[in-house]
């Protein structure tokens, strides 16, 4: 039984992968929304904006919302009857982000020439998921060391700067390593420690387990690119390298469960 009876309305982004694991949940719940795509709804942005929102995902009843990069967030808001999942330990999810980071350099290498820079899947092109991938551990090493505020405008810093001749593979392995000199140098390596972020306060725990998963769905994504191609991953993550991450069951959203109704 929801808190309220007005409509649940997800809004939602092509590729978007805090949005994907969004619609995911509520359907497996049975929980009946409409879908609204920003990207392909002229009048969706402004419906977001007129709530006070900024970026997806969110969830809406009414006037009220919720950003959804938190299932616990989303849980509250609609008043669902559901159990907080057990989150890996801040250590196990620093070795799941590191071997993530290893593989999505190497897939970078991997990209055909000619498609590297072709937009893939109404999303962005191969080599800006690429920068989008490491940018997201990027954000939140910076966000976590000076300390500052891990806003939506941190994380997508560059994304839609990419251009052809940028060396991401080289920007994914700086990325890597300054993660690693983070993590050998926290004072707080149970992450216990408060962060505020654009979608409210959260434990560093929760936003390095959120930023582990986040770069692993773009990592499986870029996974996609080369089996399009035909070029065999070096080095395909398996079940192993993920497990225990909360990513979406799906890497790009195009198999999507009936209780869903497009706007």
């Amino acid at each position: 039984m929801l808190r309220s009876s007005d409509p649940v309305r997800v809004f939602w982004a092509p590729g978007c992968s805090s949005c994907l694991r969004t619609k995911e949940f509520l359907n497996r719940r049975g929980v009946p929304f409409e879908s609204v795509n920003v990207k392909d709804n002229p009048e969706a942005m402004q419906q977001l904006l007129a709530l006070g929102a900024r970026s997806v995902p969110i969830v809406a009843q009414g006037s009220s919302f919720v950003y959804a990069q938190s299932l616990a967030d989303i849980v509250a808001f609609l008043g669902l009857d559901v159990e907080a999942e057990t989150r890996l330990p801040p250590a196990v999810l620093v070795d799941r982000l590191n071997n993530v980071l290893a593989a999505a350099e190497r897939y970078m290498r991997q990209i055909p020439p000619e498609a590297v820079d072709v937009v893939f899947r109404n999303f962005f092109s191969p080599r800006a998921l690429g920068q989008h991938t490491f940018r997201v551990t990027e954000a939140f090493v910076e966000a976590a060391s000076i300390p500052t505020e891990y806003t939506y405008e941190l994380m997508m810093r560059g994304t839609h700067g990419v251009k052809p001749g940028d060396d991401i593979p080289a920007y994914g392995r700086d990325v890597a390593r300054r993660f690693k000199e983070w993590w050998a140098a926290n004072p707080d390596p149970a992450c216990q420690g408060r962060m505020t972020a654009y979608w409210g306060e959260q434990s560093m725990h929760e936003i390095l387990e959120r930023t582990a998963w986040h770069s692993a769905q773009h990592t499986r994504q870029l996974i996609t690119v080369l089996d399009e191609f035909g070029v065999e991953p070096d080095g395909r993550l398996t079940a192993a390298d993920l497990q225990g991450l909360p990513l979406p069951e799906n890497v790009w959203g195009e198999t999507e469960a009936s209780r869903e109704k497009a706007a």
